[in-house]
């Protein structure tokens, strides 16, 4: 009786481990390859799956984006200076390929050697070569853009390339140097260029000054001169009238004498001499 019982527990044990080993799991983002002595029986979708066990196994292939770095790549530009630049390519499988991923290359590594790293020195030689030093600095984004674009041609796979980034590009010191005095020479000629125009400005404005404050004193100086010109036609009026009015009236004279006398004698008389001012013939 224990002897039954002993292979009840050991059969009851074998079948919890082989439903145990039979249970896989997918996670999102994944997908499940699913062997039967190495054929691709099916792609598992995410969640729980079971296989025969000791007959079957799962092999998973993520569908996350992946991000590859390429370090130290050397290309020379098209005015022939040796860069180092430091590639960075990000893609990722779709789920429709999962499966000729798997039957290609097994694994992703596989793939990226295969199909991604062995192009890109090649693409970047290409590329690379298009640009002049200058330029390959200047007008980054295209450059970028142009690999991105040789990139996805080249690669003819189960893979999609999502993007294609430069971060740096490295020449030699002497050419960098160079780089250097250039730029600190075209930033001196631009602040002398600059200068020059501020100077340029300083002088109109102040020849500007000058042509408002002459014609402010020209202004000024005709006016007093139209002041002068109408005080004087003022004046002569005045003397014209006084003429006339002396002419039609001889005895103005004599009365604005008396008018303007204080009524004081001289104190000083010469002899024979008439009182001032005063007309001795009497009246008739």
């Amino acid at each position: 009786m224990k002897g039954k019982q002993r292979i009840i527990w050991m059969a009851a044990a074998l079948a919890l481990a082989l439903l145990f080993l039979s249970c896989y799991t997918v996670n999102e983002g994944e997908r499940g390859i699913v062997l039967r002595y190495g054929k691709i029986v099916k792609v598992a979708e995410p969640g729980l799956g079971f296989t025969i066990p000791l007959v079957e196994r799962v092999s998973k292939i993520t569908l996350r984006n992946q991000a590859r770095l390429f370090k130290a790549m050397q290309a020379y530009s098209r005015d022939q200076q040796p860069a180092v630049m430091t590639v960075s390519v990000n893609y990722h499988i779709p789920a429709s390929e999962v499966e000729a991923v798997y039957t290609r290359y097994s694994t992703l590594e596989n793939m990226n050697e295969r199909l991604i790293a062995r192009q890109i020195p090649t693409q970047l030689e290409n590329v690379f070569g298009q640009y002049t030093a200058i330029s390959a600095v200047q007008d980054r984004a295209r450059l970028v853009q142009d690999m991105q674009m040789a990139l996805r041609d080249a690669v003819d796979g189960p893979v999609v390339i999502d993007s294609v980034q430069i971060e740096n590009i490295d020449f030699s010191d002497a050419y960098e140097k160079s780089i250097e005095d250039r730029m600190k020479a075209e930033v001196a000629i631009a602040t002398r260029r600059q200068n020059l125009e501020t100077e340029k400005i300083q002088a109109q404005i102040a020849v500007t000054r000058a042509q408002a404050e002459a014609e402010s004193r020209l202004v000024a100086a005709r006016s007093e001169a139209e002041s002068i010109r109408l005080k004087g036609s003022a004046e002569a009026e005045a003397i014209r009238l006084r003429g006339e009015a002396l002419r039609n009236n001889p005895a103005l004279v004599s009365l604005i004498t008396a008018e303007r006398w204080d009524g004081k004698l001289p104190e000083t008389m010469l002899p024979d001499g008439g009182v001032p001012f005063i007309n001795a013939k009497p009246t008739k």
